[in-house]
């Protein structure tokens, strides 16, 4: 069994699906006797992706109008959020990449994590059923939903205390990663949140994202802004 196939909990009975799934573009350029890399399988992926997630979210808020559901859906499947789920399962170490595109950090580049991701899940839904893909898909959500579930209305730390230093200054708050640490598909980062001069907060995270978000919710939970009028 390939090792991916253990973490997805999925085995293909068409081991070349998982194959295509994994093989990026730049590979089947360089490589003149391949015939296939992963954006076919990515754009049903994505489809099914959208279907299952969309389906799930219908059910879980039954009263709520059809713009939020957009924006949930939107943060559970967007390029972050998809790389993020492809890191857990290492799908960048299986990637079958080109040269020039190994040579660049294409192996932990969000959108190729994103993109063969939906790939993965893509070729699921190929080689067994939608019912089979819904129950893979949800395992690998699990969390995600209830993060949603808990808090339906997303939060922006980092526009709020924008918008409140803004309300006192013309000056913005600034974001700088203080280091990083750990393996390439592992890394922490940890960031701080300038104004002025002053630390207003730090955070760290497993994307400088992440970091920064947690900043400036550090930010917001200190107020130390008040100190520095």
């Amino acid at each position: 069994m390939h090792p991916l196939e253990n973490r997805l909990g999925y085995k293909f009975k068409n081991p070349l699906l998982l194959a295509e799934a994994l093989t990026h573009p730049s590979l089947a350029y360089e490589s003149r006797d391949r015939h296939f890399d992963f954006q076919r399988l990515e754009f049903l992926g994505d489809a099914v992706l959208q279907l299952v997630i969309t389906e799930r979210l219908f059910l879980m808020f039954p009263n709520m109008p059809e713009g939020r559901l957009t924006k949930l859906r939107t943060r559970l499947v967007s390029r972050d959020a998809l790389a993020r789920h492809a890191e857990l399962l290492e799908i960048g170490s299986h990637l079958l990449l080109g040269k020039g595109e190994e040579n660049s950090g294409g192996r932990h580049r969000p959108n190729n994590l994103a993109d063969a991701f939906e790939a993965v899940i893509g070729g699921i839904y190929l080689d067994s059923d939608i019912d089979t893909t819904r129950c893979v898909v949800m395992a690998h959500f699990e969390n995600s939903l209830l993060e949603v579930e808990a808090q339906p209305v997303e939060v922006n730390p980092k526009g709020q205390l924008q918008e409140i230093l803004q309300g006192i200054s013309s000056n913005g708050p600034a974001y700088f990663v203080l280091s990083e640490s750990g393996p390439e598909h592992e890394k922490t980062y940890v960031s701080i949140v300038m104004w002025e001069g002053n630390e207003l907060g730090r955070g760290e995270g497993r994307s400088k994202k992440i970091s920064e978000i947690n900043a400036a919710k550090n930010a917001l939970e200190l107020k130390r802004w008040r100190t520095s009028i």
